[in-house]
């Protein structure tokens, strides 16, 4: 059916008064549409990111405040990323089992001030945890060890379950982790834990800022593409994304974001599972960037970026600016 010619048809007519445009609208953003990335650090004070602005990594002790500001403006779920002091990181990453490292007590003190009050997602991946800076195992030649990386991942995931975590997050893209994860989560009694698998995740020039907060950056040797998917690449991530909810995986992300929202929507419409995005680092940045810069205003940037998620297919959006997008959409 095709509309009746102008003038019969004027489609400014509901766009007319701001009760009108409301009243039509197919999309629509909320508070419980967000994820907040919060960094977890060693020490007693916030510690500014300095290619973040305004994104801070917070002691321990300071978290439950930030998971409580979270709660407060209506977003279900905090997602954790700890920066690992060097000294405990190792070739292994074994720091990521150990039951009393900064994610484990981070997720302690989040339960302990807020209950069941909020979610909370952890990142499942030894890239915080290895003193090279790669995902996993790497072998003489630095090429990461599918099977040996994916022990460890069980290991992780079973560390941070124990301490409470509510959705186990696998960014590492290692084939056969979800399946593995899952597995372990039943064997040992978490039937309830969620799995949010990082299903479609490209090795990508965004993610600058990220390994500065987390302590990588300058650690890492090499690049990331032997498991990393191909920019390039759209089909392979429907593969990606079949294999990931077969294993067991609840929900799927698509990272990074707004660059690869043709990824999410061909997600969502092949597969009948909550589909996310990640806002990533450098998304944030180039936001950032820009309202300094003039180029819009900060608060519309925000919100227009992340309405395009939700009219993309998505659930739900890991963002930066979730706290502030959060008070604008309360506001």
């Amino acid at each position: 059916m095709t509309d009746p010619a102008y003038p019969a048809t004027r489609l400014r007519r509901t766009r007319t008064t701001a009760w009108s445009r409301a009243m039509v609208r197919e999309t629509r953003l909320d508070p419980s549409d967000l994820i907040w990335p919060l960094f977890v650090t060693d020490g007693d004070e916030a510690e500014p990111i300095a290619t973040m602005p305004g994104i801070s990594r917070w002691p321990v002790e300071m978290i439950a405040d930030r998971a409580a500001e979270a709660r407060e403006a209506g977003i279900p779920c905090v997602a954790l990323f700890p920066n690992t002091p060097p000294d405990l990181r190792s070739d292994r990453g074994d720091e990521a089992v150990n039951p009393d490292n900064l994610m484990c007590r981070a997720i302690g003190e989040i339960k302990d001030a807020c209950g069941e009050d909020i979610g909370i997602l952890t990142d499942v991946a030894l890239d915080p945890y290895t003193s090279h800076g790669q995902d996993g195992v790497v072998d003489g030649g630095g090429y990461v060890l599918n099977d040996d990386t994916v022990s460890i991942l069980v290991e992780q995931a079973l560390n941070q379950a124990q301490a409470g975590a509510d959705i186990i997050a696998p960014s590492d893209m290692m084939d056969g982790r979800i399946g593995a994860i899952r597995h372990a989560l039943e064997d040992d009694g978490y039937t309830n834990v969620q799995i949010m698998a990082y299903a479609a995740k490209y090795a990508s020039a965004f993610y600058g800022p990220f390994r500065d907060a987390v302590g990588s950056r300058g650690l890492l040797k090499g690049d990331k593409k032997t498991y990393q998917m191909d920019p390039a690449n759209a089909e392979e991530a429907l593969r990606e994304v079949a294999f990931d909810i077969a294993e067991g995986a609840d929900s799927v992300m698509v990272k990074p974001g707004m660059p690869y929202l043709d990824i999410v929507r061909r997600v969502k419409e092949r597969f009948e599972v909550p589909v996310f995005a990640y806002q990533v680092s450098g998304e944030y940045t180039m936001i950032e960037a820009g309202a300094a810069a003039g180029s819009g205003k900060r608060d519309a940037l925000v919100l227009e970026s992340l309405l395009a998620f939700k009219r993309a297919g998505c659930s739900g959006m890991l963002t930066y600016h979730a706290l502030d997008a959060a008070r604008l959409l309360n506001s």
